[in-house]
């Protein structure tokens, strides 16, 4: 098999393959044997008869179309391996067979997008908005705080009526005029009170009640209830009450600190938990900084994509859509039920934001390769360790998974990643601009 590529205008280009003649026939003997227990004729069985009678009787020709798949199979996917390393094919092929005849070369096209090429605009000294990570005693405490709730327990009690902040464990059943409705019962069912879980009203009603007591709450549902039967309507609840329970907040001391932390004592892990939330707050800040330094660099670039490379990224987008509704259980066509959409309408709309990624990829791997900016082997077991973490996962295992493709896209991952980050070191931050107030426009009388 022997190749050529041309390239077009508009990052395209032009592959015209071709493919040897002995290749060809024995193409067109492998699809005489996919098709041959189609193929009848008296005299013989169906499934037997010999290939040169087919081929005399109904023409080569019903070979073809099997044998130009069987071919274009085999010899497209090697042309991957010998590309120029300046020349990335990113899109599905348009295939057009030029010639196809026994005992000659096979010969077809494939029109396919590029990878196209950026001309770098400025990318250094971008300016982005001035950030300050300071973490306050207000941010520690409610982080604290936090962690003190996380770490609460629920005690029983029993001397004592329901309060408001009080988790009870309830049954009731609901009825308007004396008619149970659909949803309105349930058994040992946990309400914390105050919560405003249920219809106003009704939270408040169990208060003052102990447990094993049986009563009535009263209530009207609201005039726009969900549930137009139930709008506006006064019903009747019969609860009862089976467990009382009070939420224990741990006290904030050395004896908390020790045990939700791998410190001794308060002062040391409230000095962690803040050197932790200056970590976080200037990670998210310094994030924000970047995208904009990035977007400015982007937008003063200059790349022409070609419209199968942009639709093949779309539908990229629209399957890790799908992969992450996955996830939470949700199935690509449930959720354009839900939304109301089409196929064809959800990958309009994922468009821009794959057209987005797409130029800010190749303008960051366009800044890398000018700037020499590349993945290090620490770079890499860094990367490697996080994901080993991430799956739970020894560091060698996930390395010996990765594939020479993949370990070549982690390289890639980590050099746009460590370019965005150059733009942001290279960066200029500036004050935020106070919107100017608008003058009143009230007319003053002459």
């Amino acid at each position: 098999m022997s190749f050529n590529i041309e390239k077009l205008e508009g990052s395209m280009a032009k592959i015209t393959v071709e493919v040897e003649a002995g290749k060809v026939d024995e193409a067109i003997t492998k699809a005489y044997h996919k098709l041959k227990n189609q193929i009848s004729l008296p005299g013989f069985r169906k499934g037997k008869v010999p290939q040169n009678i087919a081929e005399k009787t109904y023409g080569v020709e019903i070979f073809y179309e099997d044998a130009a798949n069987f071919m274009i199979n085999d010899s497209y996917p090697e042309i991957f391996d010998e590309l120029d390393d300046d020349i990335e094919i990113t899109s599905p092929p348009e295939i057009d067979i030029e010639q196809l005849e026994k005992g000659k070369p096979f010969i077809y096209t494939a029109m396919v997008a590029i990878s196209p090429e950026v001309t770098l605009g400025n990318y250094m000294g971008l300016e982005y908005t001035a950030f300050d990570a300071t973490v306050t005693d207000e941010d520690v405490d409610k982080e604290l705080e936090q962690t003190r709730q996380m770490n609460s327990r629920r005690v029983p009690v029993e001397d004592r009526p329901a309060q408001m902040d009080d988790i009870v464990t309830i049954d009731y059943e609901g009825s308007v005029d004396g008619v149970p409705f659909e949803g309105g019962k349930a058994d040992n069912y946990g309400l914390t009170l105050g919560s405003g879980t249920f219809i106003p009203g009704f939270e408040e009603q169990i208060v003052g009640h102990n447990i094993d007591e049986e009563f009535d709450v009263n209530v009207t549902f609201p005039e726009e209830y969900h549930s137009e039967d139930l709008a506006g309507k006064a019903a009747v609840f019969k609860c009862k009450i089976h467990e009382i329970k009070v939420k224990e907040v741990p006290e904030l001391d050395d004896e908390f600190a020790a045990e939700v932390s791998e410190f001794d004592t308060l002062e040391e892990y409230i000095a962690d938990v803040r050197k932790e939330l200056e970590t976080k707050k200037y990670e998210e800040l310094k994030r924000a900084a970047e995208e904009e330094v990035v977007d400015k660099a982007v937008a003063n670039a200059e790349m022409v994509i070609a419209e199968p490379m942009l639709q093949s990224k779309t539908e990229q987008t629209a399957s890790e859509f799908e992969r992450r509704m996955s996830y939470q259980g949700i199935t690509l066509e449930q959720y354009l039920q839900i939304v109301g959409q089409t196929y064809e309408q959800f990958l309009e709309q994922v468009k821009p934001q794959a057209l987005k990624s797409t130029q800010t990829r190749l303008t960051l791997e366009a800044i890398a390769a000018k700037e020499g900016i590349e993945a290090t082997e620490d770079d890499v077991t860094d990367e490697i360790n996080k994901m080993a973490e991430a799956y739970d996962m020894e560091p060698d295992n996930v390395r010996n998974m990765l594939g020479e493709d993949d370990m070549k896209t982690l390289k890639k991952d980590i050099a746009v990643s460590k370019t965005a980050t150059f733009l942001f070191e290279n960066g200029v931050a500036v004050e935020k601009k106070e919107e100017p107030e608008e003058e009143s426009k009230e007319e003053t009388a002459e």
